[in-house]
């Protein structure tokens, strides 16, 4: 897939609107996790060092057009103006006066933050004159959103009809990993699935199995899989209607001749909590009143030993509820394997970023994705609006 590129833009001088993905999380109206923060910086550094005037906007949560100052943009303008050094003032809206009035005084180099796209109906929309609104102040636009890249929106699809438009180096970077598992993936590939539901994964699992050598299955996504082999789970999370489904893929796994690795034991509780008593059982024979919460020490040890000899793995969704002290060594022993290994390692963004973000681990992975959910959609080869409106005939 070959994009029009941030380096064959002439930013100098020019008013800049740059998509970026600065749905983070929250705490206390702090950013918890500047993950996706600090991805966007090389991208904003390369315009600023040429003198560009940057405005920047992005989404944040899920406000369905509506102004909800929880999930203003105001904790990101401040953990973005510490990382850069400078002042990053936060514009009120991200359409019409308050924008004109601050892009028009920016100096070459300077950067604002506009407000929540998504306060706006007509960011989801992708409505044209919404779209049309937003361009308006500016002579280029850069799209570094990666995460977006799945959804046709108004600031990630709407306004390249409206300016000239590249893709930034973070994006770029990611098309540029993410096609080069798609077309030729160093042998054997893996793909390490969990999550709390099985419905969030059915896709990828049904999409990526001609792809594939093998998946390796944990999370709460494992016990439907146990179910469909006729095995006892006790409380665990299973979605009784995709039992067919999954005993399907389960046979079309083995006439393919793919390898399907499932826990060979759990750690399981009575409930999820902190402080809660805790068992290990086989997978196959967890107890009336226990639920699987994450994967036991066998399955740990034997998942490492498979990922040792991979020569491509991505990883979406962690092994266990992480979130929570007890159920978290499945997790990090499946992030620490691949830490270790000398595959080519593709983290998809999402609960997996996030996990392997906070045990630090984050520079021992080949390409650790923002994307979530849109990596998951380019593996699967499906529909990609922005990236086409930067894609290169």
């Amino acid at each position: 897939m070959k994009l029009r590129l941030l380096a064959e833009s002439e930013p100098q001088g020019k008013k800049v609107l740059l998509r970026a993905d600065f749905n983070v999380p929250l705490h206390r109206g702090q950013v918890a996790d500047d993950f996706r923060i600090r991805a966007a910086l090389p991208t904003i550094r390369w315009l600023v060092e040429r003198g560009a005037k940057v405005a920047i906007c992005s989404h944040l949560g899920r406000p369905k057009g509506k102004v909800v100052p929880e999930l203003s943009l105001a904790p990101v303008a401040r953990r973005l103006g510490e990382l850069l050094d400078k002042e990053v003032p936060l514009i009120r809206d991200c359409v019409g006066d308050p924008v004109e009035e601050a892009v028009a005084g920016l100096p070459p180099g300077g950067v604002v933050l506009l407000e929540n796209v998504r306060f706006h109906p007509g960011e989801e929309a992708n409505d044209p004159e919404f779209a049309r609104e937003l361009a308006a102040p500016f002579e280029l636009y850069v799209n570094d959103a990666f995460g977006t890249a799945h959804r046709a929106h108004a600031s990630t699809t709407g306004v390249t009809h409206y300016l000239p438009a590249y893709a930034g180096l973070l994006l770029a970077r990611e098309v540029e990993v993410l096609c080069g598992i798609t077309e030729n993936p160093r042998r054997p590939y893996y793909v390490v699935v969990g999550g709390k539901k099985i419905k969030d994964k059915l896709g990828v699992l049904t999409d990526l199995l001609p792809q594939v050598d093998g998946f390796l299955i944990g999370g709460g996504v494992a016990f439907t899989f146990l179910v469909a082999q006729g095995k006892q789970v006790g409380d665990s999370i299973v979605d009784r209607e995709l039992v067919p489904t999954i005993r399907d893929l389960i046979q079309q796994a083995t006439q393919q001749g793919k390898e399907l690795h499932l826990p060979q034991d759990v750690v399981a509780a009575r409930e999820l909590g902190e402080e809660v008593e805790t068992k290990v059982f086989p997978a196959g024979a967890i107890p009336e009143g226990w639920l699987g919460l994450d994967i036991g020490p066998a399955t740990q040890a034997a998942f490492a030993e498979v990922l040792s000899g991979a020569g491509t793995v991505v990883w979406a969704g962690p092994m266990g509820a992480f979130e929570y002290t007890p159920f978290a060594r499945g997790t990090e022993a499946i992030a620490r394997a691949l830490a270790d290994s000398e595959a080519f390692t593709v983290v998809g963004g999402g609960e997996t970023g996030e996990a392997v973000v906070k045990l630090g681990l984050e520079d021992k992975f080949s390409h650790l994705s923002t994307g979530g959910g849109a990596t998951l959609a380019f593996l699967r080869r499906e529909p990609m609006p922005a990236l086409e409106a930067l894609r290169v005939e």
